[in-house]
């Protein structure tokens, strides 16, 4: 698997249901097992700040960055790593940001949940609460007005962020500009802490579709497969002129909301049901039962994911941090634009 994006790492046909779910699987791998080491060094305080982990939601994810294309414009949320690989994200400029490297994308100046590459794309996130839904609308609405062909727009989200304003604004303006946006809500249960029986009263999150003029698709977000297929139809839609979309990913968060929650909240009998079933260990299960892949050749991936990641760590740890007495604190907005004059 090369260093550069899981995006292109391979040339293998994915319109082929084997080669589309083998590199989902292995994307849905890399972003569990870099979580993972993340959640590692955060407990061994060599990360500042907090650390989030996608566990439980790797699935939908990967699917969302799997379905975009370059020009699309992403917004993923603090969950999503398996989705900002997929969509081009390198596992060095995961681990500098987290790691505070001055060679990261951020220059080790912001939160490691604050990262992206605007001009590719991948936007940074600004809040969980439904904010960059309006700022894809406006990536979206420029594209229209610059008459870019055939690109998409997605935004992540959790239930809880339906709640506020910033959704119900952003989610009308869609809705009357009939962009090609695509929003997945991830239902994982809680909102932190706070069950959904107290986040809203409708029968389901997908009944709002309509109001704001969006299709709406649910889907059971520990199903790989379901999800290639649900998010990627919507993603297709969208991108032929079908108006926007509204996926309502039903799923269970397997951790905390946070490496410091230890999630005593979540209800044991949600654990035990269907909803709590791993979305990795499921999709392991389909591909022995499919032989699309041996056990051997399951192991071979793993062992090949965890020596590329301690690698890019080993690497990351070398890297200086930012130095306070010679760094160019302006806005890195502005640097680009004045070395784009010099």
């Amino acid at each position: 698997m090369a260093l550069a994006v899981l995006h292109r790492e391979s040339d293998a046909d994915v319109s082929r249901p084997r080669d589309g779910f083998v590199k989902a699987y292995r994307g849905m791998l890399l972003a569990r097992l870099l979580d993972e080491k993340f959640a590692t060094l955060y407990r061994a305080g060599k990360i500042q700040g907090g650390v989030f982990l996608g566990r439980g939601q790797e699935a939908l994810s990967v699917s969302a960055g799997l379905a975009l294309r370059p020009g699309d414009v992403f917004a993923p949320l603090i969950r999503d790593a398996a989705g900002r690989l997929a969509f081009g994200e390198s596992v060095l400029d995961a681990a500098r940001t987290f790691l505070g490297s001055a060679l990261g994308p951020m220059r080790g100046r912001d939160g490691n949940i604050h990262r992206g590459r605007p001009r590719e794309g991948l936007l940074p996130m600004i809040s969980h609460l439904g904010a960059m839904i309006s700022v894809v609308n406006g990536a979206l609405l420029a594209h229209r007005f610059r008459k870019l062909p055939a690109t998409v727009g997605l935004a992540c989200l959790g239930e809880g962020a339906t709640s506020t304003g910033a959704f119900h604004e952003a989610m009308n303006q869609a809705g009357v500009e009939k962009l090609p946006l695509v929003v997945i809500v991830a239902n994982n249960q809680y909102a932190y802490s706070t069950p959904t029986v107290r986040q809203f009263a409708c029968r389901s999150l997908l009944d709002r579709a309509a109001g704001y003029g969006f299709a709406g698709h649910a889907v059971e977000a520990n199903d790989l497969a379901a999800c290639l297929q649900v998010v990627g139809q919507a993603v297709a839609t969208a991108r032929g002129g079908g108006g926007p979309q509204f996926v309502l990913a039903n799923l269970l968060r397997l951790c905390g909301h946070g490496e410091h929650d230890d999630a005593h909240y979540i209800d044991p009998g949600l654990k035990s049901s269907p909803l709590g079933r791993d979305c990795l260990k499921l999709a392991e299960e389909h591909l022995l039962r499919q032989q699309w892949a041996a056990a051997a050749e399951l192991e071979t991936w793993r062992g090949e994911t965890v020596k590329l990641i301690e690698e890019v760590i080993a690497q990351v740890q070398r890297e200086p941090a930012p130095d306070p007495y010679h760094e160019d604190w302006s806005a890195l907005s502005s640097r680009n634009l004045l070395e784009g004059q010099a």
